[in-house]
């Protein structure tokens, strides 16, 4: 029996003791390679996940037992058996496939129902007080080091004005101590509409403690997200919660600085894989909620990173690099090139009228 059947099994032995009642059907929404299977009984479903970190597994299992305490923003969790975790099944309909569906005016009241809920989920982090029982996240030199010291991934793409940057100052602003309740791993892909019309996020395994923003940078900075940045900030601002502990405009500030090394990350993911893999299709991307390897998304990362970086004075050449990286992106859609550059320099003049002319896009 190969070991992917193998781990079927486990899993639907696990749920027929734990449920007493038969699986009649095992699906794996996200592809056999992922860790979550939705699990089929006469009249329900449940999710059954089987991460390879035991560790993990339990985080999840007390976040979703302690923000249940304050909030349905989350799954339920129905119980743990070993290292397999069993939770409420939120519904089918991804956020990252649904938000590509609709009109621009139901993308803005998605992204709405989207933000207000990290919102009321960290505010029931906060009320079970879980700053206090979770890790602290990016509180490692190394870690902060690291996330803002990528910028020579724009190298190829720009002329490289950000290596000037006072990376020393840059990581005292970016270390923040964790007293707020962050879930992490925001992307789009980790959200789904019930039922009940009712939008959940999922998949907690790396929620810990930070400033808070990080949630918002991790939905604003996917690439496959279809809203341009200033409506998003928009949104955060309309929905901001004044239990944070933070006044809005250093909210704002705090999160236009993360965002703008967020994307920075989020670019690397997306140049590495393309060199590995070449460019994917958006259907393919949203449909196995995948790194953003078309260059569609690049340009549109670009954009965004671009506007949060020149948003403080410190990251503006940041920004410049950006807005000339998208230049390179919209020439590889326009003249449909497969290969990414080597050794590219683009002048900022010519990045800036390519950027204007895709200022109004986005991913589709």
């Amino acid at each position: 029996m190969s070991s992917s059947k193998q781990r079927k099994q486990r899993i639907v032995e696990s749920a027929e003791r734990l449920f007493g009642d038969t699986v009649l059907d095992l699906e794996a929404p996200g592809g056999d390679g992922r860790s979550s299977y939705r699990l089929v009984f006469a009249d329900r479903s449940v999710i059954a996940t089987l991460r390879p970190n035991f560790r993990r597994t339990h985080v999840e299992a007390y976040t979703l037992r302690q923000i249940r305490r304050f909030s349905s923003d989350l799954p339920e969790c129905l119980g743990v058996d070993d290292e397999i975790l069993f939770q409420s099944d939120v519904g089918g309909k991804r956020l990252n496939i649904e938000i590509a569906k609709v009109s621009r005016s139901k993308r803005v009241s998605l992204a709405h129902d989207a933000i207000a809920s990290i919102f009321r989920i960290q505010s029931a982090g906060r009320r079970a007080k879980l700053e206090e029982s979770l890790p602290h996240l990016g509180q490692n030199k190394t870690w902060v080091d690291s996330f803002v010291g990528s910028t020579s991934v724009l190298g190829p793409y720009s002329s490289g004005q950000s290596a000037n940057m006072d990376v020393v100052d840059l990581c005292e602003n970016i270390s923040y101590p964790g007293k707020q309740f962050v879930k992490w791993d925001c992307r789009s892909g980790n959200a789904a509409i019930g039922g009940d019309d009712k939008l959940r996020w999922f998949d907690c395994e790396y929620a810990g403690a930070r400033h808070g923003a990080e949630d918002f940078a991790w939905l604003i900075g996917d690439e496959a997200w279809p809203l341009q940045p200033d409506v998003m900030e928009e949104l955060v601002a309309d929905c901001f919660d004044k239990e944070t502990g933070h006044s809005l405009d250093a909210y704002l500030d705090y999160l236009a600085l993360y965002t703008s090394f967020h994307c920075l990350q989020r670019f690397k993911l997306i140049v590495n894989e393309a060199k590995k893999r070449g460019w994917l299709s958006k259907t393919q991307v949203r449909k196995y909620d995948d790194v953003g390897v078309h260059p569609e998304f690049a340009a549109h990362l670009c954009r965004i990173g671009q506007y949060f970086a020149d948003r403080n004075a410190v990251t503006r050449p940041l920004a410049r690099d950006f807005e000339e990286a998208e230049a390179v992106f919209v020439g590889i859609l326009r003249n449909g090139q497969d290969e990414l550059p080597q050794d590219h320099r683009r002048r900022p003049r010519m990045a800036r009228a390519a950027g204007v002319q895709m200022a109004h896009t986005g991913p589709a």
